[in-house]
């Protein structure tokens, strides 16, 4: 009992509900274990009770928590609750001080608090809109893994040039509002790299494999240089496009930073350099902490925990001699950081100019990789020895493990939030809207103790409502959109919450369905106008996949499968026929059933039918690609990350052919007349 009660002091679960009708009851190793990792210690019966004690006799002394929230212009109930006769001094981001009295403007602020009785207390003031910005109107746009879209000039993946090439065509051709994008985030470096892009290095810097190394306007000036670095590039983008060759991350790189190594000799122009100035003070520690991790792996490898003791620590003196000795190298990757920053720039003021209501939507991952930047230059942040997973489900009964360390509640709540403002800022400098990738870990995270199986994790709970203060916050700040992934398993009220302070989810056709009723599909009228409407996500089956049955081909071919493959072959067709008909019901497939381009259209001519404010298309879905771009629980046996967008047939497609293509543009043609903006060019 005591330990239940130790434990709900600071957030962890001691049981959890798969469904309605279970209750799972979470180890007393497990729940030590976490605690452990928030620095409280449960080792003992004895130790229980003492820090059991020393819990509660801080929380019945405390005026304030770390941090309050206030929704607009209401008080906050953290301060309703104080004691009669407790005077407030509020210091404003700006340096004004006010008192309770005043009307408190939006910002990040100072709160002081003294007690008749002579207790006193500090914390953060978070002032936030009530909802976050909407889009300006219901719009359509592409959902794409840009390292699968190459051009003609791409070098072996795609990049920034062609993401706005994207745009810029979509936009202006098929009034497009946004083109949503994987995470841009900084990878691990290594070799190979892990591809994907939901493990990163840093999630607060884009990766400079992104970089169009062209569009670098110091590049103009190389010369004999020039033509073996574009022969090489030839070479990698023929070998994915023409000789079924994946997309090599590693060989990429290192074409690119060998041409930034020689772009970098060419001297910034008075102009550049103040703008380079400028970007450096923008960003200030967090940058320089990022450079540093970056030139410390390329002299003793990309996994901190394997440094020299001294060096491991982002504020020691050792660490601090080698920012003085590395000086140059750490300045050449704050270049890389600024380059990469200008283009992501670019790219969003060409979407907003071929006009794109939203322009870019940026993802922003889970979490960060153990080894890597951020985990190192933010320790204090992140719970040691704890990865971030999922309990069993209907689909995974022995769980997941995605191997990222989970940010500490308590730590983040002290800091004000600081390591959450500063990332979303981050990722909102160059972005219309930004995609949440599992929104529900901002109310609470599956909790795994390093070595143990998922199973015997655990729920961790983080203050929601100041985590979606402060995305509020920044999301006004930057007048961007927030979409939030909310697939899976959903706790009750959160969606609620989430559509409450405006965040978007994310809905997808196949698993629409009434299930407190019929179970039959959903109803377009029915579904949620605070929405992302799409037919597929990167980590489900495409379009064409999915009609054709070719996903169940393809986890038979990889042994996937956990019945028999007729079994779940009829199961599958059972279900698409069940849409198709349903489609046909409601008038929207006139091409019948039989015809696969006819059917894909007819997928979108439902979603357009639906309330919702935003129409995903999967650019795949438009040239009838059938390989799904991550195949959940395969590492090696599938080319997960790796594959350009390709035809029917498995023959990659340019964005050149893309833009060409009459299937694509059939399917674009559907909606035009309803979602285009007024004096938009049709089709």
């Amino acid at each position: 009992m005591a330990l239940a009660r130790l434990a709900a002091l600071h957030g962890v679960a001691t049981s959890y509900s798969p469904s309605d009708d279970l209750t799972v009851q979470v180890p007393d190793t497990t729940v030590v274990a976490v605690l452990a990792a928030l620095g409280v210690d449960a080792s003992t019966p004895a130790a229980v009770r003492g820090a059991l004690a020393a819990g509660e006799r801080d929380v019945s002394l405390r005026l304030l928590p770390p941090t309050v929230v206030a929704w607009g212009p209401r008080r906050p109930e953290a301060l309703r609750a104080l004691p009669a006769g407790t005077t407030l001094r509020i210091t404003t981001e700006q340096g004004r001080t006010l008192t309770a009295a005043d009307e408190l403007p939006l910002g990040v602020h100072r709160l002081a608090a003294r007690a008749a009785d002579g207790r006193t207390a500090e914390a953060t003031l978070v002032v936030a809109p009530e909802r976050v910005p909407q889009p300006p109107a219901r719009t359509h746009g592409f959902l794409v893994q840009l390292y699968s879209l190459l051009s003609t000039r791409s070098w072996g993946m795609g990049d920034l040039g062609d993401l706005a090439e994207l745009a810029a065509w979509s936009g202006r051709v098929h009034a497009t509002g946004f083109v949503q994008v994987n995470p841009l985030h900084a990878a691990v470096p290594g070799t190979p790299t892990d591809p994907s892009p939901y493990r990163p290095s840093s999630r607060r810097f884009p990766d400079p494999v992104h970089l169009r190394i062209e569009s670098i306007p110091e590049y103009a000036h190389l010369t004999s240089d020039r033509a073996p670095l574009l022969q090489r590039a030839a070479a990698l983008r023929t070998s994915v496009l023409d000789e079924d060759a994946l997309i090599d991350r590693d060989a990429v790189w290192a074409l690119k930073r060998e041409a930034l190594e020689l772009i970098r000799d060419i001297p910034l122009g008075p102009g550049r350099r103040a703008a380079y100035a400028d970007f450096l003070a923008d960003r200030g520690r967090a940058l320089d902490d990022h450079a540093t991790w970056c030139a410390l792996a390329e002299v003793h490898g990309p996994n901190w925990h394997t440094w020299p003791a001294g060096l491991r620590d982002p504020r020691s003196a050792q660490t601090a001699r080698a920012r003085s000795e590395l000086a140059d190298r750490i300045d050449f990757h704050s270049w890389l950081a600024w380059l990469t920053d200008t283009q992501l720039a670019a790219a969003q003021q060409t979407a907003r100019d071929a006009g794109m209501a939203i322009g870019l939507v940026h993802d922003l991952a889970v979490g960060v990789h153990p080894d890597g930047a951020d985990a190192w230059a933010q320790q204090d942040a992140f719970a040691a020895g704890m990865s971030v997973g999922a309990p069993p489900d209907a689909f995974n009964a022995r769980g997941q493990d995605w191997g990222l360390p989970p940010w500490r509640p308590d730590a983040l709540a002290a800091s004000g939030y600081a390591p959450f403002r500063e990332l979303l800022r981050g990722l909102l400098r160059h972005a219309g809207a930004l995609r949440i990738d599992h929104v529900m870990g901002l109310f609470r995270l599956w909790w795994i103790p390093q070595g143990e199986a998922p199973t015997t994790g655990t729920y961790v709970r983080y203050d929601a409502e100041a985590m979606l203060a402060v995305l509020a916050l920044e999301a006004h700040r930057a007048d961007a959109a927030v979409i939030g992934e909310d697939l899976g398993t959903v706790e009750p009220g959160v969606r609620e919450t989430l559509s409450e302070r405006g965040v978007l989810g994310t809905s997808v056709l196949w698993f629409e369905r009434d299930w407190t009723g019929t179970g039959r599909p959903l109803p377009p009228a029915q579904w949620r106008r605070g929405c992302v409407a799409t037919a597929t996500t990167h980590d489900l089956p495409s379009t064409a996949a999915r009609l054709t049955g070719e996903h169940v081909a393809l986890r038979h071919r990889l042994g996937l499968l956990t019945r028999p493959l007729a079994d779940e072959q009829a199961e599958d067709k059972a279900e698409v026929a069940d849409w198709l008909a349903y489609l046909s019901r409601l008038r929207l497939l006139p091409e019948g059933a039989g015809d696969e381009e006819g059917e894909i259209r007819a997928v979108y001519r439902f979603l357009l039918s639906t309330p919702a404010l935003m129409i995903g298309i999967w650019l795949p879905d438009a040239v009838g690609d059938r390989r799904p771009q991550n195949l959940p629980g395969t590492w090696d046996q599938y080319p997960n990350w790796r594959l350009p967008v390709a035809d029917a047939q498995g023959r990659p497609v340019t964005l050149e052919d893309l833009t060409a293509s009459p299937r694509l543009h059939s399917l674009l043609s559907e909606f035009a007349p309803r979602t285009a903006p007024p004096g938009a060019r049709p089709s």
